[in-house]
């Protein structure tokens, strides 16, 4: 199975930072994160991921300073910096397709593949929320379908910038005056709905001809987007039956876009909470589900609600019913409101039941169970891998990597040493053909 460690401020679980051995500052100093990363390598994750958001949440600064800031450093600078620390773990971050130029996009990430020697990752977001909208002088953010839409050719353009070089184009030629092969350069000429780019990259093309395509939209338009583009989707399940109908059905869209079910790794997000014993790892959920402030659990859930007011209701009425569709993260809306309805949740119960994984799966037990039940969604088309949502951080992920993963190397289900060296070795997936390359093409002379 695929293992990604998710770093997302001091640990996933809202209260993290309160936590007694946490270091609240940890998330925004470079040495704690190439520790984490450390860890991560050590284990053989396939890759670390850091979640990203553009913009200072609008809540008043009272209900503000209870929360941790969760993404204080720019992700691809922090990546950038730890891929000179490590050698082979992938290095994915999230940057928005709705607020960067494509070119500035193709670029850097072009750029990061370099210097890593191919291990980087882009996970493709569309920004879901209007303080994020509000930071590059929207009044509101674009519609869902809007935001997916650009984001369909956005991802052509980079491509197609990603495919400036064919890999042989740079001859050298000292004696023959030729530093490149000019057969071998296609300029990007894009004029369509969205976007109008004329022009290429000055960075030669990727080791892994591009960054590994990641996607995170579980929607209807999120599914589509993944279906033609993905090669790993970040998912958020519940429970083994939802997850397989996930799979199977994400799976069996692939055909339509000419691409086999190999070509794309889906990789539930799950939040382990893992103790020598189940009553010991239930005293570690426990304690982090004693420091959830009630208004920050309320913000959460308005939020991922598309900022819904919950504000007239106590927090242990029944969830309401009849919310309006958002605009923006359309998928965990729908997965909190069906989880609400199936649990038959309180407000509170609600926030309670999704502050540690915000929606992700929460694992409380031993290394056995915990290895038990990601046996099952792996064996039984539910998952590919996960990505790991560590509740704390360094600990949290810490565990995992002591705890579980020698579990998974015991049965035969986690690698023990890195057999390749780029993100899509480690992944199984094959490294694109440029789309300009001819059939007959051979070494540049």
């Amino acid at each position: 199975m695929h293992l990604g460690a998710f770093f997302f401020g001091v640990g996933h679980h809202l209260a993290a930072w309160r936590h007694p051995d946490v270091d609240p500052s940890a998330g925004g100093r470079i040495e704690a994160l190439r520790e984490w990363t450390r860890i991560a390598e050590d284990a053989k994750f396939d890759a670390i991921f850091f979640a990203d958001n553009v913009g200072l949440p609008e809540a008043p600064n009272h209900v503000v300073a209870k929360n941790a800031l969760w993404y204080p450093l720019d992700p691809l600078l922090s990546l950038a910096a730890l891929s000179q620390s490590t050698t082979h773990i992938g290095l994915v971050a999230t940057v928005s397709a709705t607020y960067l130029p494509p070119y500035h996009l193709a670029r850097k990430y072009a750029s990061l593949d370099q210097i890593s020697g191919g291990r980087s990752g882009w996970n493709l977001v569309t920004s879901g929320s209007d303080f994020e909208a509000r930071s590059f002088g929207l009044d509101q953010q674009l519609g869902h379908a809007h935001r997916y839409a650009r984001a369909h050719e956005y991802v052509q353009i980079v491509k197609g910038l990603w495919d400036t070089w064919e890999d042989e184009a740079f001859v050298h030629d000292k004696a023959a005056n030729r530093f490149f092969d000019p057969a071998r350069l296609h300029r990007v000429a894009h004029e369509g709905e969205h976007f109008k780019v004329h022009g290429g990259l000055q960075t030669p093309r990727a080791p892994q001809g591009y960054p590994v395509l990641v996607q995170a939209g579980s929607s209807g338009d999120g599914q589509d987007l993944a279906a033609a583009t993905a090669e790993v989707v970040f998912t958020a399940q519940q429970t083994v039956q939802e997850a397989r109908a996930f799979y199977s059905g994400l799976k069996g869209r692939l055909a339509a876009h000419g691409r086999t079910p190999d070509q794309l790794k889906i990789m539930p997000g799950i939040s382990p909470f893992i103790g020598r014993s189940q009553q010991e790892a239930q005293e570690k959920f426990e304690q982090l589900q004693g420091l959830i402030d009630p208004v920050l659990g309320v913000g959460l859930l308005s939020t991922f609600l598309g900022n819904v007011d919950l504000s007239g209701y106590s927090v242990d009425d029944p969830f309401p019913e009849g919310l309006p569709v958002t605009e923006g993260w359309r998928s965990r809306q729908a997965l909190f409101e069906s989880m609400a309805r199936r649990d038959k949740l309180s407000i509170r119960q609600l926030y309670e039941k999704v502050a540690g994984a915000r929606g992700h799966w929460t694992l409380v037990g031993t290394p056995e169970t915990i290895a038990d039940k990601l046996e099952e969604w792996f064996t039984t088309g539910a998952a590919d891998g996960f990505n790991v949502l560590a509740p704390t951080l360094p600990h949290g992920l810490k565990d995992f990597a002591d705890l579980v993963i020698p579990e998974l190397q015991r049965r035969g289900l986690f690698r023990t040493e890195y057999t390749g060296r780029t993100l899509r070795e480690h992944l199984g997936l094959a490294r694109p053909a440029n789309q300009h390359r001819r059939p007959d093409a051979g070494t540049a002379a």
